[in-house]
């Protein structure tokens, strides 16, 4: 039980609050008054008992900034690695766990996750996505056709490169789903042109049902997919998913019509 504090105990936590709420760091507070029995009792230094409060408050202050992140990254659903099935993706495990330190980020590395429908890419993009909002990152998550409708509404607006610049300024991008749904040529000019923008300054993670091969017919373009596909997988990790859908396997249907994913890379 914490003991009364004496009239210049009083004193200083008046002060404290006073500082604290100057410095916009009312947590210092609570921190302070809960911390000062213990420093006493257990004969903290001054620079012990400093140190102990500011760590609270810079790990409170992270931890609020983590769930501002996260909820302005557009997340469909909060999904984290530690929901995913790593059993049902073996070979996913450690490439994806290697990952979630965020080093890619650092190096502006890209990922990208190919596989079939329903065996774990959204939930895989989407954790490595809350990992990096977690470290500090801000992050922007959309499908690939919502990307463009975006990058379509700011072109229309003349406000395309000012766009651009702003999302260079997103630590991650996600682009969920691509090939789900062929684009016409405006688009995959514009939807090139965020790849182009980002490419070795800033990260993005992709998803996709189609091997490398198929995006040709995706963007209705050999050569613009064969510069896309050069810019994101030049610093990338390529991480091919298989099997059945993670969805349905409980369901009494043991596959869905697929595509093989396969895994290219530039040497």
């Amino acid at each position: 039980m914490s003991r009364k504090p004496n009239s210049a105990g009083t004193e200083s936590l008046k002060q404290i609050t006073h500082l604290a709420a100057a410095l916009k760091a009312p947590r210092i507070t609570e921190a302070a008054a809960r911390l000062a029995d213990h420093a006493r009792d257990t004969g903290w230094t001054h620079e012990d008992y400093l140190a102990a409060v500011l760590e609270r408050e810079v790990a409170a202050r992270n931890a609020s900034g983590a769930r501002l992140r996260i909820r302005a990254a557009g997340f469909g659903a909060l999904k984290t690695l530690d929901d995913f099935d790593f059993d049902h993706q073996p070979g996913a495990r450690t490439p994806v766990q290697a990952l979630a330190s965020g080093a890619y980020l650092a190096g502006h590395r890209n990922v990208v996750l190919l596989g079939p429908p329903g065996t774990g890419k959204t939930h895989l993009a989407t954790a490595l996505g809350v990992a990096a909002a977690r470290q500090g990152h801000r992050v922007l998550f959309a499908t690939a056709t919502d990307w463009v409708t975006r990058l379509t509404e700011a072109h229309d607006r003349g406000r395309l490169a000012a766009e651009l610049t702003r999302l260079r300024r997103y630590g991650l991008i996600i682009v969920d789903e691509v090939g789900y749904l062929p684009f016409e040529q405006d688009a995959a000019n514009l939807f090139f042109q965020l790849v182009s923008s980002r490419y070795e300054h800033a990260s993005l993670i992709l998803t996709s049902n189609l091997p490398f091969s198929s995006w040709a017919g995706v963007f209705g373009d050999q050569v613009v997919a064969a510069a896309m596909i050069d810019r994101i997988v030049h610093h990338a990790d390529v991480i091919a998913l298989k099997g059945a859908s993670y969805r349905l396997r409980d369901r009494g249907v043991e596959t869905l019509p697929s595509i093989k994913a396969e895994q290219e890379s530039l040497d």
